[in-house]
């Protein structure tokens, strides 16, 4: 997302794709052909190695259109169309945060109400200078709230939230102390948009699913969009692939829903846009219009509205948001002023997934370069002495320290400000992550211990002594 460091958050890398205000294109953009989006496709998946399946879906004025290359899965005959079932990720935010804007309009909750106000009696949540973290606050990233809790610790690393219980988010609010000024700076949230989603099934009695189903996809008729899956789903559903595109798990987010549980189709997305758009007749149109009143900035050439992010470009606002789990990534933007709306849909976290594809379909965004090949990794179990000489505190940059930790001879990492993961040996002295497509390699001092650790993500290696 805006992060440079890696992140451990559902669908928390939203990638450079804001258009520069200043930039000049010149000829006015018009969404591209399909037999032109099968060739940038085929160039993804054949060519750079660089994804299993992929689903477009371009709505407008003209109607909807569709394309999709690829496969569910290797061997799998069946084709990929606009029913295909992926995981969606962080795209959920927009619907937990599309029930806000509804809610706020049924005067069921206001913007400003304290979170609080919506949890039991006896939860903690934290406070500074005499401000309470609101409702409003938790749709636009602007808490205070981390992504994740800093002593998170999965169970299972491929599927990070399924043992992320209630008691332990509300366990979490309690202990946590703000690192800022709430409403201060933007700052991407996962447990923030959780804890939202979590407030509002309270206060309408009910649970995050149903109150999806019953105030979105049942009235706008989406109903392949959901978090338990119907068996016509299942029997759709893209299998998942990491970012080396080896087979994945699906992920479970059973008490932070509403950052990141929906699984959906491209059908039933660009039926959400073109609700969001006005092409839909819905009543869900003003909460739509809603969401996008309220702006605080996240960058110089980026606003938070609520849910949604708004780039500024020479096409105008471009209205978009994505999302990633452990075998999935997904994209989806409109812009008010065409009224035109893309989707992309991919069954394999892939470092760039299909963010750059939507950017250049709307708006006429350069693709991303192509990235090196994904690497099959194997895991190379390490004895607990070889473990035990990794383990330390690493400074990465001034104010961010890599922890090194270990649980007999598995090892853990865990960076400033988020949550703590499993890293997976592929040799004494190399390590990788499988939530997210980075890798660390140690170098041994004259004692058998790390001296340095240096991380490689996004083609860079930033190098990171040991700490006394």
């Amino acid at each position: 997302m805006i992060r440079r460091v890696f992140v451990t958050a559902a669908g928390a890398l939203l990638g450079a794709v804001g258009l520069k205000a200043k930039a000049q294109l010149a000829t006015p953009w018009s969404v591209p052909a399909d037999a032109e989006i099968r060739r940038i496709l085929v160039e993804r998946i054949d060519t750079q190695k660089s994804g299993v399946g992929i689903v477009v879906g371009v709505t407008g004025p003209t109607g909807r259109r569709l394309v999709s290359y690829g496969v569910r899965a290797p061997g799998d005959a069946a084709s990929l169309d606009g029913r295909t079932v992926f995981e969606i990720g962080s795209m959920t935010k927009v619907f937990t945060s599309l029930l806000l804007a509804g809610m706020v309009r049924k005067g069921e909750v206001a913007l400003d109400d304290p979170v609080a106000k919506y949890l039991p009696p006896d939860v903690k949540v934290p406070q500074r200078g005499g401000k309470q973290i609101t409702l409003v606050d938790l749709a636009t990233h602007t808490s205070g709230l981390p992504s994740v809790p800093p002593d998170f610790s999965p169970g299972d690393g491929d599927n990070p939230y399924a043992d992320f219980t209630v008691e332990k988010l509300y366990a979490f609010l309690g202990a946590y102390e703000l690192p800022r000024d709430i409403g201060a700076l933007y700052a991407y949230s996962n447990i923030g948009a959780g804890l939202l989603g979590q407030a509002l099934a309270r206060r309408a009695g009910s649970d995050y699913d149903t109150l999806v189903k019953r105030r979105i996809t049942g009235p706008l008729g989406m109903a392949d969009t959901a978090i338990r899956l119907t068996p016509s789903m299942r029997s759709r559903l893209a299998a998942p692939f990491d970012g080396a595109l080896q087979p994945a798990k699906n992920w479970d987010l059973p008490t932070i829903a509403g950052a990141g549980a929906l699984r959906s189709t491209a059908d039933d997305m660009l039926t959400f846009l073109e609700a969001a758009i006005g092409m839909k007749p819905s009543h869900l149109k003003p909460a739509f219009d809603d969401q996008l009143k309220v702006r605080r900035q996240a960058s110089p050439n980026m606003d938070v509205a609520l849910g949604w992010h708004v780039a500024r470009s020479p096409r105008g606002e471009i209205v978009w948001h994505n999302g990633r789990t452990g075998g999935y990534r997904s994209f989806m933007a409109f812009n008010p002023a065409t009224r035109e709306g893309v989707v992309v849909l991919t069954n394999a976290a892939t470092l760039r997934g299909g963010d750059d594809i939507g950017m250049h379909v709307l708006a006429g965004a350069p693709l991303a370069p192509a990235p090196p090949a994904p690497v099959a990794r194997k895991v190379v179990p390490l004895t607990q002495a070889q473990a035990e000489a990794l383990v330390g505190r690493y400074q990465l940059a001034p104010g961010v320290v890599v922890t090194v930790t270990r649980e007999g001879s598995r090892v853990f990492a865990q960076l400033t400000g988020q949550g703590r993961a499993e890293i997976y040996p592929e040799s004494p002295t190399r390590v990788f992550w499988k939530i997210v497509d980075a890798q660390a390699s140690f170098e041994l001092g004259p004692d058998g211990r790390a001296a340095q650790l240096t991380l490689h993500q996004n083609g860079r290696n930033t190098p990171a002594p040991r700490m006394p």
